[in-house]
C-alpha cells in the first residue's frame, strides 16, 4: 500500500457527505493514523491529529448554531446537555459507523492487529479530521452543511424526544478501554411466528458472558443484553 491509497476508495464518501474534495491530499490525510505514519517513517507525509484538533472546534461550533437553529425555545442548559452528547465520543462515533469509515483507514500494524478499525476513539478521531479537512479545502459553510447532514438523524432523535442511551456504543466503548477488544453478540434462538418473533441474545467479551436480552428485533435485544453487560462491568 503506497503513501495515496487508502483500503476503500474516499470518493465514495461525497455522496454520503454532500461534499466533493478539491484537495486529494487533504481527504488522504484525513484517515492516516498516527500509526501509520511513525511506521512509514516518510517526513512526506502527515497524520491526522492536526485536522482531528481542527475539526473538534469546527464541530462544537457548527453543532451549537444547528441546535439553536432546531430549537429556538430550549434553554442554554439543554442546549449544553445535548451538544455535549453529540460531540462527544459517543456521538461522533455513531455518526462515523453510519459513514463506514473504518474501511477507510491507514492504521500502523499493532492497531491492525487489535481491531483498530473499530476502536471509538479512532473512529470518531477520524470524523473530527474529515471534518477539518473540509473546513481547509472548502470553508466553514461548507463544513457546517456537511455536519448539519450527518447529525441530523440525532437532532431529530432530540426533536422528538428519542434520544436514549446507546447500550451497545457505551459497551464497545468500555469494552475497548477494559479489556483492549470488542463484544461479541451471539443470536441464541428466536420463537414465535414470522410476524411476531422474539429474539434472544447473549454478549460476551473476552469469551465470558456478561449479558442477556431479549426483544421484539435483534437490535433491541442485542441493546438489552449491552445494558446487562454494563450493569455487570459496572457492579
Amino acid at each position: 500500500m503506497n503513501r495515496g491509497t487508502l483500503p476503500k476508495n474516499p470518493d465514495s464518501l461525497a455522496p454520503m457527505l454532500g461534499y466533493s474534495f478539491k484537495d486529494h491530499e487533504l481527504l488522504l490525510q484525513a484517515f492516516r493514523h498516527p500509526s501509520y505514519v511513525y511506521e512509514k517513517e516518510d517526513p512526506g507525509i502527515s497524520d491526522n491529529q492536526r485536522l482531528e484538533f481542527l475539526g473538534d472546534a469546527v464541530i462544537s461550533l457548527a453543532i451549537s448554531h444547528l441546535l439553536m437553529e432546531s430549537f429556538p425555545e430550549m434553554r442554554e442548559g439543554d442546549l449544553s446537555k445535548h451538544r455535549a452528547f453529540l460531540v462527544s465520543e459517543s456521538g461522533l462515533y455513531r455518526i462515523a459507523l453510519m459513514l463506514e469509515l473504518g474501511d477507510y483507514l491507514l492504521l500502523g500494524r499493532g492497531e491492525e492487529r487489535t481491531n483498530g478499525r473499530e476502536k471509538p476513539s479512532i473512529l470518531s478521531d477520524a470524523l473530527e479530521a474529515l471534518i477539518g479537512a473540509i473546513y481547509l479545502d472548502g470553508d466553514f459553510l461548507s463544513a457546517s452543511r456537511v455536519i448539519a447532514r450527518l447529525f441530523k438523524p440525532l437532532v431529530d432523535e432530540i426533536c422528538h424526544g428519542r434520544l436514549s442511551s446507546d447500550f451497545k456504543t457505551e459497551l464497545q466503548e468500555l469494552s475497548q478501554e477494559v479489556f483492549q477488544t470488542t463484544p461479541d453478540y451471539r443470536l441464541v434462538k428466536d420463537t414465535g411466528p414470522d410476524h411476531d418473533k422474539t429474539f434472544y441474545v447473549e454478549v460476551y467479551v473476552r469469551g465470558g458472558l456478561l449479558g442477556k436480552g431479549m426483544g421484539k428485533s435483534k437490535k433491541e435485544a442485542e441493546q438489552n443484553a449491552a445494558k446487562e453487560a454494563l450493569a455487570c462491568l459496572r457492579a
